[in-house]
């Protein structure tokens, strides 16, 4: 196997960043682009919904932050090239890994667990928002878990390459 094809996980982290990016700058430059089915509590949707000025900052922000990530996964396939330290790729790689992981299970409230107890009715929605909760969950559990999910994966599968290739053995690579 190449080393190309053993670093999918780095382009399908970084891939997942352009996506992600993409949406959140159009999102920041006026358009909708997925803005309404986004799993927020109904007073802050308003306020998303309203092109609240805060909600327009934390657009550019998450959208320059997806640029960083897609430098941060490529830069997983070459660290040695990198500025970056290979430990702090490491440590960046894992942390984003894990952490998208645990948002699609449903251990950070959104996720797998919370839409299914909410759709079966084992965790009712709130009596105010009940079709709404509905929607979101249904939007939660069939895109934005699923995503999340696999950029999860990629992360921690970058991470996993580039642990399991040591200085040493990092070195012998790029002499080939």
């Amino acid at each position: 196997m190449s080393r190309d094809e053993r670093a999918w996980g780095a382009y399908g982290a970084a891939a997942c960043a352009v996506a992600y990016g993409s949406m959140k700058l159009a999102q920041a430059l006026g358009a909708n682009a997925l803005a309404d089915k986004d799993p927020l509590p109904p007073e802050l949707r308003e306020r998303l919904l309203a092109r609240d000025p805060l909600f327009v900052a934390s657009h550019w922000v998450l959208a320059g932050a997806a640029m960083v990530g897609v430098i941060v996964a490529l830069a997983t396939v070459r660290p040695r090239s990198a500025v970056v330290p290979r430990r702090l790729l490491l440590a960046i790689a894992w942390t984003l890994g894990v952490f998208m992981i645990a948002r699609s299970i449903g251990v950070l409230g959104f996720g797998f667990a919370g839409d299914v107890l909410l759709l079966t009715g084992v965790r009712p929605p709130p009596v105010e928002h009940a079709a709404l909760a509905r929607n979101l969950a249904r939007w939660d559990l069939l895109l934005w878990s699923p995503f999340f999910l696999l950029w999860g994966v990629c992360w921690t599968m970058a991470g996993w390459r580039l642990g399991r290739r040591g200085p040493a053995r990092q070195q012998e690579a790029e002499r080939r």
